[in-house]
């Protein structure tokens, strides 16, 4: 029987292959090798790679016409290997993958059990290895080889590229941790070539290492913040890449609880009676806190005509907006009311205390200065002294807030033709007044002393 072996160094290469197929693979493979082999001279058939020399014909030896090209294909895809020879003759061309020492097919027969794996040939001159739908263990290097006396080989290299994942089991899943604790965030990815992984927040802010470092991106499988705070809490984004598109991302979501927390801009807040009034908290509480209103005797106030409650939902979402409108204030609404938030991880209460105030007047100013022509109060003035007569407490962006009441204050000092800030201006301009008689009077007084002076010089004249 016929073996085959290296090209450079002719070690024989089937035999030690043959173990792997079971007893009847090797009883196929050396049969069909054993087709192969021929004698050196024949009398009677003149087939392809032999020639006529006198009397005897001389087999010509068969020859690889072209290297394997190296292929690289994406996880999934079909490749073809080509294998060209020529003045094959009888012999036999074999399929082998190298690293794993496995016999794919010999001639026209598939020997492995691969499914994937067909042969077809171009007229017995180039020999094609079929892989379809190829995975990542088929790379490595593809042997042709031929059937010699001294088997004849060539290799190529099957490159397989496998776009990147994401191994969920080996990473991390949405998390919620304390406010101020540490968070260390995994993802694992796989591919070929092996993915790199960067992070980034799904709204785009920074990412905050530490308190005194922060990055809009960050390298590398593991994400570690140390002492993370409520601004640290929202969707974070693990990214894996290795030029096999796609690439490919995970959403984890970092969830930070804290207990309630209340800011009340106003704490004392005046109206008058059948007016309407709302009073305000504003909280912050993760997770969401059970906001409600009391009394100072501790009842639960609830909805009805009387009293209207609002609880608004700002950005970040861990902010809440509470309001207590009272309508048609009567002597019993005066007093003291609580607003409540509660979590799991604490409660928190403020005190708002109503008190009565003076219905909003328009009084004339002192006449002293004269009339100038100003722009009327405005609209939102009207809206508060008008029909509507409600007092409402005012924000500005959260950040500065302002009662409607101090403009209450501020309209019982505007003159009765609009002017504001009449009390500065007018007595200003009446002080001048006053300066200015008083100066008259005092010129008068010098002028008569003289007068009298001049008299009294005349009379002793004369």
């Amino acid at each position: 029987m016929v073996v085959m072996g290296s090209r450079r160094t002719g070690a024989p290469i089937l035999p030690g292959a043959l173990p792997l197929l079971g007893a009847l693979g090797a009883m196929l493979m050396g049969a069909l090798l054993t087709a192969g082999a021929r004698p050196a001279t024949t009398t009677t058939e003149y087939p392809e790679g032999f020639a006529e020399n006198g009397t005897n014909n001389v087999i010509e030896d068969p020859e690889f016409t072209d290297v394997i090209e190296n292929i690289t294909v994406p996880a999934g895809r079909s490749v073809k290997l080509a294998c060209s020879v020529k003045n094959l003759g009888s012999y036999k061309v074999a399929w082998m993958h190298f690293e794993q020492s496995a016999i794919l097919t010999v001639h026209n027969h598939v020997i492995t059990r691969n499914p994937r794996i067909s042969v077809t040939h171009d007229k017995h001159r180039t020999w094609f290895l079929h892989i379809t739908n190829v995975h990542e263990e088929d790379k490595g290097r593809y042997m042709c080889q031929i059937n010699t006396a001294t088997a004849k080989t060539q290799f190529g290299y099957l490159h397989v590229v496998v776009p990147p994942n994401i191994d969920d089991s080996l990473s991390s899943s949405d998390v919620i941790v304390r406010e101020g604790a540490n968070v260390t965030l995994t993802c694992r990815a796989n591919g070929s070539p092996k993915p790199t992984v960067k992070w980034k927040r799904d709204d785009n802010a920074k990412i905050a290492i530490n308190k005194g470092y922060s990055v809009l991106e960050w390298d590398g499988e593991s994400l570690e913040m140390a002492r993370i705070s409520r601004l640290d809490m929202g969707a974070y984004l693990c990214i894996a890449s290795n030029g096999v598109p796609p690439t490919v991302s995970k959403r984890i979501k970092v969830s930070v609880d804290f207990p309630p927390m209340l800011w009340i801009p106003h704490q004392l807040v005046g109206a008058p009676l059948a007016y309407n009034v709302t009073l305000e908290c504003f909280t912050e509480a993760h997770p969401t806190s059970l906001n409600y209103w009391t009394r100072e005797d501790g009842h639960m106030i609830h909805e009805t005509k009387k009293y209207h409650m609002e609880n608004i939902i700002n950005s970040p979402s861990y902010k809440t907006h509470m309001k207590l409108t009272i309508a048609n204030i009567q002597n019993s609404d005066y007093g003291t009311y609580k607003c409540v938030a509660k979590n799991p991880r604490g409660e928190s209460d403020g005190t708002i205390r109503l008190y009565t105030s003076s219905p909003p007047t328009t009084s004339p100013g002192p006449p002293t200065a004269p009339p100038t022509p100003q722009p009327a109060a405005s609209d939102h003035e009207n809206t508060i002294y008008g029909g509507k007569q409600s007092v409402t407490n005012s924000s500005n962006k959260g950040t500065r807030f302002q009662s409607n009441l101090n403009e209450i204050d501020k309209s019982e000092h505007k003159s009765s033709d609009g002017t504001k800030g009449s009390g500065k201006g007018d007595w200003s301009g009446s002080l001048h007044s006053a300066n200015g008689a008083k100066k008259h009077e005092t010129t008068a007084t010098v002028l008569f002393a003289l007068l009298l002076m001049c008299i009294k010089c005349a009379v002793k004249t004369s």
